[in-house]
C-alpha cells in the first residue's frame, strides 16, 4: 500500500503540473530549456562521474556488454544530449495550433486545434539520455512526465532529472512537470500499468522485449511503443557495390544494441557471388557472426547454418541472419512474415523495385539506400524521441515533439441552433 500511495502522490502532482504546463508560453518553456542546456554543460563531469558509478555496478551485477553500452555516457553522448536540447529549443511550440479549419453550410466554423496529451508515464531501461530526451520533449509539448528508469542507470538518471527540475524551479515553473521514480522495485512498474489510469494518459515503454511485452500485455493505460526491432536489409540485383557494403556494415555494426540495428540480410540470387562473399567476410572480420541459409553456406563456408527461429530473432549483438532470395517478391514475403514493423531497407538502383518495396512494406520506417541506424528521432530532425512506435495507429515511427500532442475541435458560431 505504501508503494501505491507513493505512486499516486506522484500522479496527482503530475496531473496538477500538466494543467499548469498546458497554458505555459513558448517563451517561458524555452527559457527553462536554455537553462537546462547550461546546467548539463556545466555539470557534465558530475554526470559522467555518476554514470561511471552506474557502469561499475552494472559490471559487478554481470550485465550484458550490449546493455552496459546502452547505459554508458561519454563526452560524445553528452554532446548529443546538448545538441538535442538546442534543436528542441529551436522548434515551434506544437500546442494550440490550428491544423485544419473549415466552414459548414450553416456558417459554423470548425477548427481542429492541437493540445497536450496530459501526463506521460515512461518506463525504460538503460540509456540515461532518455531521461533528458523525454524531459525536453514532454515539457515543450506541454505534457508532464513520470519517469521510471532502470537500476543500471539510476545515478545518471537522478542527476539529469534533478538538473531539469532545478531549471524549472529557477524559472518559477512547477518542478513536478518532470518526476523521476527512484524506487527500482519492479512492483512500481506493475502499479503504473494497473493502478494509475486516473493519473497517467499514455504509457511509453523503452527497453528489452520482456519489458515492452509486459507493458503491452498488462497496461490499462493506452501505450506507444514497439515490441522488437527486427530490421531487414534487402540487397537487390541492381546495386552499387561500394554503397551496398557501407550501408550493410553500418546497419549491422555501428551499434548492435539499438532497435534500428539490422538483424537479417536478404540478398537477391543474381548478386555476384564474389560480392556476397566480400560483404559477409567484411562483416565477419569485424566480429560479426554470419548465420545463413544453405545457399549462403555454399558461398561463405564460415557461416553457421540458420535455424527457423533465427529469422525471428532480434540479436542485439554482433550476429546477422542471411538468406538468398529468388527475387524482390520473396524478400517482401519474408519481411511480412518475420518483420516487426520497425525499419526495413532496400539497396537498389532500380527505381521501379524501390517503389514496389516502399508500397508493399508496411513498417513504420522504410529506408532506400541508407543505413537502418538512421531510424532515430534526432536523425529525422525531430530533436530527439521518446521512442519509436510500430503501432498502426497514430503516432508511427520516431515519436518526437509534434507526435506528443492530440487535438480538440473548437467550433465558432453566431447563435446557430440545430433544427
Amino acid at each position: 500500500m505504501k508503494k501505491l500511495s507513493y505512486i499516486r502522490i506522484l500522479g496527482a502532482r503530475a496531473k496538477k503540473a500538466s494543467q499548469e504546463l498546458s497554458v505555459l508560453s513558448e517563451t517561458k518553456k524555452n527559457a527553462a530549456l536554455k537553462l537546462f542546456y547550461l546546467n548539463i554543460k556545466k555539470n557534465s563531469s558530475k554526470i559522467l562521474k555518476a554514470n561511471k558509478a552506474d557502469v561499475i555496478l552494472s559490471k559487478k551485477n554481470k550485465l550484458k556488454d550490449n546493455l552496459i553500452d546502452r547505459s554508458m555516457l561519454n563526452k560524445e553522448r553528452i554532446k548529443s544530449i546538448l545538441d538535442s536540447i538546442e534543436e528542441v529549443i529551436s522548434f515551434k511550440d506544437p500546442t494550440h495550433k490550428v491544423i485544419a479549419k473549415w466552414k459548414r453550410p450553416n456558417n459554423l466554423i470548425i477548427n481542429r486545434v492541437t493540445m497536450p496529451i496530459g501526463v506521460l508515464g515512461v518506463i525504460y531501461e538503460a540509456r540515461p539520455n532518455v531521461t533528458s530526451d523525454v524531459a525536453i520533449l514532454s515539457f515543450k509539448s506541454g505534457n508532464s512526465a513520470i519517469l521510471r528508469g532502470g537500476k543500471e542507470a539510476l545515478q545518471s538518471n537522478i542527476i539529469i532529472s534533478n538538473l531539469f527540475r532545478s531549471s524549472l524551479k529557477k524559472n518559477k515553473i512547477n518542478q513536478d512537470c518532470i518526476q523521476l521514480i527512484n524506487d527500482t522495485d519492479r512492483k512500481i512498474v506493475d502499479l503504473m500499468l494497473s493502478k494509475m489510469s486516473d493519473y497517467i494518459d499514455i504509457i511509453i515503454p523503452r527497453g528489452g522485449k520482456s519489458l515492452v511485452k509486459k507493458v503491452l500485455d498488462l497496461s490499462k493505460v493506452p501505450t506507444i511503443g514497439h515490441l522488437e526491432g527486427l530490421c531487414h536489409v534487402y540487397l537487390d540485383n541492381q546495386y552499387n557495390y561500394k554503397a551496398a557494403e557501407k550501408v550493410i556494415i553500418n546497419s549491422k555494426l555501428r551499434r548492435t544494441s539499438i532497435c534500428g540495428a539490422a538483424e537479417t540480410l536478404l540478398i537477391h540470387k543474381s548478386v555476384k557471388k564474389n560480392d556476397i562473399y566480400q560483404i559477409l567476410n567484411k562483416l565477419n572480420s569485424k566480429g560479426c557472426k554470419i548465420i545463413g541459409d544453405k545457399k549462403t553456406k555454399k558461398i561463405y563456408e564460415k557461416s553457421i547454418l540458420a535455424k527457423e527461429n533465427d529469422w525471428s530473432t532480434e540479436y542485439l549483438d554482433s550476429r546477422i541472419s542471411v538468406k538468398i532470395v529468388s527475387d524482390l517478391n520473396e524478400a517482401i514475403k519474408h519481411i511480412k512474415k518475420y518483420g516487426t514493423n520497425h525499419t526495413e531497407c532496400i539497396i537498389s538502383n532500380n527505381k521501379n523495385n524501390i517503389k514496389i518495396f516502399e508500397k508493399n512494406i508496411n513498417s513504420s520506417i522504410i529506408m532506400t539506400n541508407a543505413s537502418t541506424q538512421f531510424a532515430d528521432g534526432y536523425e529525422f530532425g525531430l530533436g530527439s524521441e521518446v521512442g519509436i512506435s510500430t503501432s498502426k495507429m497514430h503516432p508511427r515511427g520516431p515519436v518526437g515533439l509534434e507526435q506528443l500532442v492530440t487535438y480538440k475541435y473548437i467550433v465558432n458560431g453566431k447563435g446557430q441552433i440545430r433544427p
